[in-house]
């Protein structure tokens, strides 16, 4: 009898400890793995770092296009717009040098960004590692991530970008000729850079010239008056970083021709892009945008008028 009484006791604990346990189930973290993806290229490590994702209303932003095309282009691909934009800057260690190309955009582009600081910690860096940083050019989501309260965030690092880019951006009678709308991109590329003037940390460069060993600047203005891509090359392998050459891969490959409202000068962008992506092609080099999804790495294939991106594959450095 008391066996029987201690077997009901046990299936009645265990049965109540079952329903607590269902109705206290841990919440949602929500959050994803540390943003960065690493590769080999030749003797070459590279490291992609994810400053976070913005939702932008692709539709109303892309150009010499409609919104209807736009939203076609998405739902092929199984997108919408607003479409959540990855926002990517990528680290070069060349064994020599550890070289940082764009910044991220820190607090000048919203909340959903800045996460590129946590990320290359995540990766196995400091930012106190970084020997030089170059720009693609100077829009908020490039170079915000410069600074940490107006102090230089990588304070051993020499940034460089082209004069063209910097000649533009930290001109005040620019700023003052600039529309309403457009002057916080001014104050936020100055602001960002001051620290690195001051310290004489900041080096322009004219055109394409090599900028360290392995790796060289290539001119692709448009996007902006300076805007450049930066060749990396070890080993007979080849990336090029693009910037801002692409921001919506669903409509921009199989459409070089749109164009985007941030662009400063469509027709040239659209010229450039043209050129880079047939370049690209005909090559089989990889590639990676500053702009599309995480990690952004790839190559392209042409395909008639337009291309195919054919993404990196996950994969353990060897």
């Amino acid at each position: 009898m008391i066996h029987i009484r201690l077997l009901r006791l046990c299936i009645a604990a265990a049965l109540s400890f079952g329903s607590v346990a269902a109705h206290a189930a841990a919440p949602m973290v929500k959050t994803q793995a540390p943003g960065y993806y690493r590769m080999m290229l030749g003797d070459f490590e590279i490291t992609a770092l994810s400053d976070g994702t913005v939702m932008l209303p692709v539709n109303q932003l892309l150009s010499n296009t409609t919104p209807a095309r736009v939203d076609r282009a998405l739902a092929r691909a199984g997108l919408r717009s607003p479409l959540e934009t990855s926002v990517n800057a990528y680290l070069i260690n060349t064994g020599d040098k550890l070289v940082l190309v764009d910044a991220g955009a820190a607090g000048l582009f919203g909340p959903t960004l800045g996460k590129l600081a946590d990320n290359l910690r995540a990766a196995g860096y400091q930012p106190e590692q970084v020997d030089e940083i170059y720009l693609t050019h100077m829009h908020p989501d490039h170079v915000g991530g410069l600074t940490v309260n107006g102090r230089m965030a990588f304070p051993n690092a020499i940034v460089r970008a082209a004069r063209a880019e910097a000649d533009y951006w930290l001109s005040n009678a620019n700023l003052a000729r600039a529309k309403k709308d457009d002057k916080s991109s001014f104050e936020g590329a100055m602001a960002s850079l001051h620290p690195y003037i001051e310290a004489q940390r900041f080096r322009p460069f004219d055109g394409r010239t090599p900028l360290a060993a392995g790796i060289s600047a290539l001119p692709r203005p448009g996007h902006t008056a300076g805007h450049t891509t930066y060749l990396v090359e070890s080993s007979g392998h080849s990336l090029v970083l693009w910037g801002d050459l692409v921001h919506v891969g669903a409509v921009q490959f199989d459409s070089p021709a749109v164009t985007i409202a941030y662009d400063g000068n469509t027709r040239i962008a659209a010229t450039q892009r043209k050129l880079a992506y047939a370049d690209a092609a005909t090559h089989g080099y990889l590639v990676a945008g500053a702009h599309l999804s995480f990690p952004g790495i790839g190559r392209l294939r042409a395909n008639g008028r337009g291309y195919i991106w054919m993404p990196v594959e996950y994969a353990i450095p060897k």
